[in-house]
């Protein structure tokens, strides 16, 4: 929201009063407050009338300032709030006559009594800035709001903010924070979380779970504003020098993403929307896609497995499906694993509208009636999670389809949630607008925790802060285009700096049907990615509905995924343990290369593997790899990093990097993604510089560490050690051109089409290398 008509007006129907000068200070517990006068003051008679600001300066973690600035006090505070987790730490002030200095570890707030100003600094260096007249309240047409505002720095680029579907690089962009089910062709977005971080090595996370409103450069080129409607506005500068450490300390404090069972790495496959399937229709798809090996792991049922009319009942269209639970068992005995689709609404026509109703379930107008719309399902009302037994009531629906053999729910919707609507518990239904998202998937999330099996998966498409918690999320309805499938990426690129760890779309695009070469471009993207689905809306996703190479396509990636699961997961841990996401922009995972800043069409798929998707029908692709060796996964060809690369490649192809150095654990011929460390482990090694040491961890399906492999140099030799290595394994050294000048310790080796391939006699042991430096360095 914009209040200024350039450098010197303000808008008409607009006041805006800055807090100007400190007029006294104290320490308030774990804080210090501050009163701000709004206006000059020269003599005692300007300390009447007029508003004044009142600031509290804390340290609510290590590693983070918080700034609580208020209006008036007094409002009624109904929440919701989000939940983080709060640790106040110690903290010294050093006052003088023209500031007063705060310090708590490396985190440091430098606060100028006059011109008020707040300066956020960690180990000396400044990270942004509060300047003179920045913090106001701000009266818009008798709306009274309060506004925030941080110094960009002269080549600062902003990111975040959600799953945010237009440029990257949120420089020069209005963003208001309020979900919408917008599709990923807009400035809308189904998933808004007001938290940014910058290229310059921090983040700020304003805790308010309403609409807020950002200017990223654009009011004030220098600066971005955040302003909320209200008496309050309070904010988080998040330190940590690298944008990985800025994540660890924002999901310290929002909630780390739980790590998803391992089987929902595996390939999704779904009816479709709009189509028609019944039990036939489902068998045909599974034994197709087995008969051409092609491995499935999760099998989706979408929206009309209900009774049209009727969302959500919770029950199976008996017209369809007369034989659920037989139908369940016979696809689980197949060894998949069933979703079905679900919302939080009750359409008036489904037998438990009447029971909500009454029983006072669903969310309600101020004058009582309950509120209903025609807009998705005629007359649908939704389902007020503020309620205890109304969660329990949604609960016991889920629990009994879960006894029937269902394992995850794809949880779509929750975006469209009115504000004219009185909530059991008293609630701000501005406030509950986004936040409703994260009540609906805590609630499903609970009962599928209730199993006590390894891990619990949804596929939500709306969300918050904190909404990491409870993965996965998808992308929402992309079309099927090429500039579809690249603003799906900048979606889950954005959404990866804003918390969330594992992410996912629909493989083909949603809407319309992709020609089959984009279907099988898009392929690749997909199973390079956490999650993989094929979803869409009228028509199926089968590849061999496309064409025959559609099927050799996606047996290829679906294979090669499997194959990285022992990567993927000891990434999907990484992700559950620091925040650190799957997918990561390039920014994150090179933060010192000014050329990785603005990328967008290409990603790290966890620390070691980059990944170009192919944006074209000629299979032409433009992409940049950073300083050092990259070896292509397949081909095993090697590049010379620092460098922009153009190439044409075919539909079993695309740009597939591996960082020099990696360690990458991969499984020999796996039919499966649970089959992690157990059998046909293999490491493979990428050249390592002298000095270099890396490091791969290894886990088992529960999570629980299986031990890690070192590698690294010592007197000339190269060295594999093991470290509490629950599994045997193999190793293959990439990149040798002499494979026989090589002395091997403790391992047969051979040479292999790879590079050299290593046994070793006792997988417990080290194997020592000597006399690979020579060759293996070599350009």
């Amino acid at each position: 929201m914009k209040f200024t008509d350039g450098n010197w007006l303000v808008r008409d129907g607009v006041s805006i009063h800055p807090g100007l000068s400190v007029q006294d200070w104290r320490q308030d517990g774990d804080g210090v407050l501050f009163f701000v006068a709004c206006r000059p003051v020269t003599h005692r008679g300007h300390m009447l009338d007029g508003p004044m600001l009142t600031c509290r300066v804390s340290f609510p973690r290590p590693g983070m300032v918080r700034v609580e600035q208020h209006h008036f006090l007094g409002r009624v505070d109904r929440g919701p709030h989000f939940p983080l987790a709060l640790h106040p730490q110690p903290f010294a002030v050093e006052a003088t006559e023209t500031e007063v200095i705060l310090t708590s570890g490396e985190m440091e707030a430098r606060v100028r009594l006059s011109p008020w100003s707040i300066a956020f600094y960690e180990g000396g260096r400044l990270l942004t800035e509060s300047g003179p007249r920045s913090a106001a309240y701000i009266v818009d047409h008798g709306q009274p709001h309060m506004r925030g505002q941080l110094q960009l720095s002269v080549g600062e680029h902003v990111y975040g903010l959600g799953e945010r579907f237009t440029a990257f690089v949120k420089n020069g962009q209005s963003v208001d924070i309020w979900n919408r089910d917008g599709g990923t062709g807009s400035d809308q977005a189904y998933k808004n979380v007001p938290f940014y971080l910058t290229n310059q090595g921090y983040g700020v996370f304003v805790n308010h779970p309403e609409c807020v409103s950002f200017e990223i450069g654009t009011e004030f080129v220098s600066k971005v504003q955040f302003s909320v409607e209200g008496e309050r506005l309070d904010y988080f500068v998040i330190g940590g020098g690298e944008p990985k450490m800025v994540l660890e300390r924002y999901t310290a404090l929002t909630g780390r993403p739980a790590p998803p069972p391992v089987w929902s790495f595996g390939l999704w496959l779904s009816t479709s929307f709009t189509t028609d399937y019944d039990e036939q229709t489902v068998s045909q798809f599974v034994d197709g896609m087995a008969s051409r090996g092609i491995p499935v792991s999760v099998f989706h049922f979408d929206c009309f497995w209900m009774k049209p009319y009727e969302w959500c009942n919770f029950a199976w269209d008996t017209a369809c499906f007369p034989d659920p639970e037989g139908m369940l068992a016979r696809l689980k005995a197949r060894g998949l694993r069933i979703c079905v689709w679900i919302n939080p609404y009750i359409a008036q026509k489904s037998p438990l509208f009447l029971e909500a109703m009454t029983r006072g379930y669903l969310l309600k107008r101020p004058n009582g009636d309950v509120w209903q719309w025609d807009l998705w399902q005629p007359g649908m009302g939704i389902v007020d999670f503020t309620n205890p037994d109304a969660r329990r009531w949604y609960q016991s629906h889920l629990r009994r389809l879960l006894e029937m053999g269902v394992d995850a729910f794809k949880t779509d919707f929750g975006e469209r949630i009115p504000t004219d609507v009185v909530y059991h518990d008293g609630a701000d239904p501005h406030k509950m607008h986004n936040f409703y998202s994260y009540l609906y998937n805590e609630v499903v999330w609970e009962v599928l925790c209730e199993r006590g099996e390894q891990g619990a998966v949804v596929f939500a498409r709306s969300g918050t802060a904190g909404s990491q918690r409870f993965p996965v999320h998808w992308g929402g309805d992309c079309r099927a285009t090429y500039e579809s499938m690249a603003e799906t990426l900048r979606g889950g690129l954005s959404l990866a700096l804003s918390g969330f760890g594992f992410w996912s779309h629909d493989i083909g695009g949603f809407e319309d049907t992709a020609p089959a070469h984009l279907y099988k471009r898009w392929i690749a993207f997909g199973l390079l990615s956490s999650h993989s689905r094929l979803h869409g809306s009228g028509s199926y996703r089968v590849p061999w509905l496309f064409d025959e190479e559609s099927v050799d396509v996606l047996r290829h990636f679906t294979r090669l995924k499997l194959r990285l699961m022992p990567y993927l997961w000891s990434c999907a841990i990484e992700a559950h343990r620091t925040g650190v996401p799957v997918l990561r922009p390039m920014m994150l995972e090179f933060p010192g290369d000014p050329t990785c800043e603005p990328l967008d069409r290409q990603y790290m798929l966890g620390p070691s593997l980059l990944v170009a998707p192919v944006f074209s029908a000629s299979g032409e692709v433009t992409y940049y790899l950073p300083e050092g060796r990259w070896t292509h996964l397949t081909s095993g060809e090697t590049k010379q990093g620092g460098r922009w690369y153009r190439e044409q490649h075919g539909f079993f192809s695309l740009p597939l990097y591996v960082r020099e150095g990696s360690i990458l654990a991969m499984q020999d011929h796996p039919t499966k993604p649970e089959a992690l460390p157990s059998e046909g482990l293999a490491l493979h090694v990428y050249p390592l510089r002298p000095g270099q040491r890396s490091v791969c961890h290894l886990f088992d399906d529960d999570g629980r560490s299986a031990g890690h492999i070192e590698a690294a140099w010592e007197d000339g030799q190269l060295v594999l050690a093991p470290h509490a290595c629950a599994h045997a394994w193999t190793a293959v050294l990439h990149g040798l051109k002499e494979p026989g000048a090589l002395r091997v310790e403790g391992a047969t080796w051979r040479a292999s089409e790879q590079g050299v391939l290593l046994v070793p006699h006792h997988p417990s042991e080290a194997v020592r290398i000597a006399g690979i430096q020579r060759t293996w360095l070599e350009d």
